[in-house]
């Protein structure tokens, strides 16, 4: 995420004077899936009223606490983390920070004096919107999977409205309440010269390209699976790789796959130039998280979507089922990737035909204009809330 000023006030009470200005508060914790669009749409509000007074409440120990900062914006604490299946101690300490998590709401309501309450998902957003529906404040819920959380679904039966990304999600939410708006992305994502990617990566544009994306912490299984294949893909196929495995696995297969060895191999730990990468890919392997499906349809990419099996509610499962049912995604189990994996790629790779088809109809599934959307209704239900103050 991009670094820029900070563009709102340093403290949680607006200045003297700024009774005018929409103060818009955003909850977001956890995962980029959840955060990122926050952020996103934070962009737009400030591009649609750059006096707007905009705060985010996450918690201390996910990545929203670095990110948000960096993209300029003053973020809040809130104590809280979701209670675990499995008998442990953890729990024990959960009706603490609950009850902790909705004295901070409270506080940093009562001191910010929103005039609208967005809900991102994460388990922050609970305690925040929960105090926000209790105060009378419009609460706006911005959903990014074809499953939503438990937090957005409990929000959604008070929620003024709520965007969904997938069709799918509408049936848990009013129907009344909710609009299909997809999920807020980074436009410049596609707007990278193709030309000057393949430079950067020292790549040929005569000759296919494979992006893998194994996220920041690393996918083991898509690791897995290109460890015991990147021969054939980088040999046999001819192929131009980039891996990007994650910085836990990073050492790991720098050494097991002699990547220094292989030609057009560029195997990252992280990927900070998406868009280049994105723009030099004629095929992607990726998880099924909702950023990275709304990336994949932003971008035009041909996909092969490997839903990760151990997240809530298995709603990776339903974003590829969504995908592949629109014809722009191959779902592939995560147990079955390893011995399928090069065939595949084989396969959609030599059918250049497929290939165009999945590109268009990944691209059909984008809504470029998701945050900006959004954040006009944000701003209407705040001028409303306003005049009702």
């Amino acid at each position: 995420m991009r670094s820029r000023s900070k563009n709102i006030s340093s403290t949680t009470t607006p200045a003297p004077g700024a009774a005018g200005r929409p103060r818009i508060l955003i909850a977001a914790g956890g995962t980029g899936g959840h955060v990122y669009p926050a952020i996103a749409i934070a962009d737009a509000l400030k591009a649609a009223r750059p006096e707007a007074e905009i705060l985010f409440a996450g918690t201390r120990d996910h990545m929203e606490w670095h990110a948000v900062p960096e993209a300029g914006y003053d973020i809040r604490s809130i104590w809280i983390s979701g209670f675990h299946r499995r008998l442990t101690l953890k729990n024990l300490l959960f009706p603490v920070k609950l009850l902790t998590s909705l004295v901070q709401s409270y506080r940093i309501i009562s001191n910010f004096k929103p005039n609208i309450v967005v809900s991102c998902g994460g388990y922050v957003a609970g305690p925040v919107g929960w105090v926000a529906v209790k105060r009378g404040l419009p609460l706006v819920i911005q959903e990014q999977n074809s499953y939503p959380g438990v937090t957005n679904r409990l929000l959604g039966k008070k929620a003024e409205h709520i965007f969904t990304a997938f069709e799918e999600a509408n049936s848990y939410f009013p129907e009344n309440k909710t609009t299909v708006a997809g999920n807020p992305t980074r436009s410049e994502l596609a707007d990278a010269d193709a030309a000057s990617a393949y430079q950067v990566f020292g790549f040929k544009a005569d000759k296919r390209t494979l992006l893998v994306l194994g996220g920041s912490g690393g996918a083991r299984a898509i690791n897995e699976a290109m460890a015991a294949n990147i021969d054939t893909l980088h040999n046999s196929q001819e192929l131009q790789v980039i891996w990007q495995c994650g910085r836990s696995y990073y050492d790991k297969y720098r050494n097991q796959v002699n990547a220094a060895e292989l030609q057009n191999l560029r195997l990252k730990d992280f990927l900070n130039n998406m868009d280049q990468a994105y723009a030099v890919a004629d095929l992607v392997v990726s998880r099924a998280g909702a950023l990275s499906c709304s990336e994949l349809a932003l971008t035009g990419k041909a996909s092969i979507l490997v839903p990760s099996p151990h997240v809530a509610g298995d709603h990776q499962t339903k974003n590829a089922r969504s995908m592949a049912d629109e014809g722009a995604a191959v779902l592939v189990k995560d147990s079955k990737l390893q011995e399928t994996l090069a065939a595949l790629v084989a396969e959609l790779m030599n059918d250049q035909e497929r290939l165009k088809a999945m590109q268009k109809a990944a691209l059909k599934l984008a809504r470029p204009h998701a945050a900006r959307d959004i954040a006009t209704e944000i701003l209407t239900l705040a001028e409303t809330s306003k005049q009702t103050e």
